[in-house]
């Protein structure tokens, strides 16, 4: 009996193992971290699809609420739940005496637009860290998101939360310098921040300017899925080439035809053809990052689909569709991109093209960075990797807001 409990034991703890184990790139510290990590969350995904295919369509909702903590003020922050222009947010106010007005932050968190809150443990501690480091006011954007809600809601949602901030009447109410204001956000929150910039440029009723955007591991392209990063990325942990364009579908419509059309990267009609040249990663990438790819043309799909769902050809959507001459009034630039992610070639494409348009940018690159890693500096067991990019963040947003 005690042989076969054994056995038993064994048995499950191999097959446990293999669950968790899945290849993580050789330079990265603390692999067993993030393999459980990745692993909770391919769980978390399954079940997704599960009760997809069942009909219920409540798993986002459920992860969202998961990690939920409640605004709690300390000694160093006021922290209180509100609205600006009808949207939610989160409000963290610093205590500490200043001699003049002080800087602020507009933060949008990620979640590939399905996921993710304000009240995210991770964001929270991330907001209240930016808070004291910076000694800023954080307004951090309750966006409402997929599938109950398709573009552009949550672009508008953030879009509206900005631009009610931006006032003078309501800068001046939380004692923010106009002139210190900037926008961040994290993977699909990177996508909105450098979509948000954009429209605040073509604005005339905005008249603040943004002092610096950062942009962490951004979404900013659905036309080209098949970039280097996301074909050699395509099964690292955290974001799977699957998981984004499940996102990237989601944001835009429930229709399963999307994703379908996303997966094979056969989505873009050809009368859409002339916006390839915005995120032709042979033009914008360097050399090392190709990874000895060759560039093919696509290969384009049915008209009828970019008929339906227009939002995966629209900049707001996809901000590397944006023209030369509307990146140009952009401000100072902070990216972040990561080696083993397959948004990488995203930012990097960015970095280029915004250099081009004469933008300052400062761009990081994590040879050791997966997607969400900056996010580790505040749990998930905590990784060096985390620690450092968090840091190196921080730092580029205390000199250049």
């Amino acid at each position: 009996n005690m042989r076969a409990k054994l056995l038993c034991f064994c048995i499950a703890a191999t097959l446990f193992a293999y669950y968790i184990y899945s290849p993580v790139p050789e330079n990265i510290e603390e692999p067993w971290k993030l393999m459980f990590t990745a692993a909770v969350l391919r769980t978390i995904w399954h079940a997704a699809d599960v009760a997809e295919w069942l009909g219920l369509h409540c798993v986002e909702a459920v992860i969202t609420s998961a990690q939920y903590v409640a605004p709690a003020s300390d000694e160093n922050i006021t922290v209180a739940d509100t609205e600006f222009n009808q949207v939610a947010v989160r409000l963290y106010l610093p205590k500490k005496p200043t001699d003049g007005l002080r800087r602020a932050m507009v933060y949008i968190h990620g979640g590939g637009w399905c996921t993710g809150q304000a009240g995210f443990k991770l964001y929270d501690l991330l907001s209240r860290r930016t808070a004291n480091h910076l000694n800023a006011v954080v307004v951090s954007v309750n966006y409402r998101l997929a599938p109950k809600f398709h573009f552009p809601v949550p672009f508008e949602d953030v879009y509206s939360v900005t631009k009610f901030f931006l006032q003078g009447s309501v800068l001046s109410q939380y004692g923010v310098d106009p002139a210190r204001v900037c926008i961040a956000g994290d993977s699909a929150g990177g996508n909105l921040a450098a979509a948000v910039a954009q429209k605040l440029l073509e604005d005339s009723e905005v008249t603040t300017k943004l002092k610096a955007q950062a942009l962490i591991y951004p979404a900013l392209q659905t036309l080209d899925l098949n970039s280097p990063s996301y074909q050699d990325n395509s099964n690292k942990p955290i974001l799977s080439r699957s998981l984004m364009v499940r996102f990237w579908s989601k944001y835009f419509t429930s229709d399963p035809s999307l994703r379908e059309a996303m997966a094979s990267n056969r989505h873009v009609p050809a009368e859409a053809g002339h916006l390839f040249r915005f995120v032709n990663w042979s033009d914008l990438l360097p050399e090392k990052l190709k990874k000895g790819h060759v560039y093919t043309s696509p290969v384009f799909g049915s008209s009828e689909l970019a008929e339906k769902y227009p939002g995966f050809l629209d900049p707001r959507a996809a901000p590397l569709l944006a023209t030369d001459a509307q990146l140009r009034g952009l401000p100072p630039t902070y990216i972040l991109t990561c080696e083993h992610d397959v948004l990488r070639d995203d930012g990097v494409m960015y970095a280029t093209r915004l250099r081009a348009a004469g933008v300052p940018v400062t761009h990081v690159h994590a040879e050791d960075g997966f997607h969400g890693a900056l996010m580790f500096a505040f749990g998930l067991g905590g990784m060096p990797v985390g620690h450092r990019l968090a840091s190196g963040y921080l730092e580029w947003l205390d000199e250049n807001v």
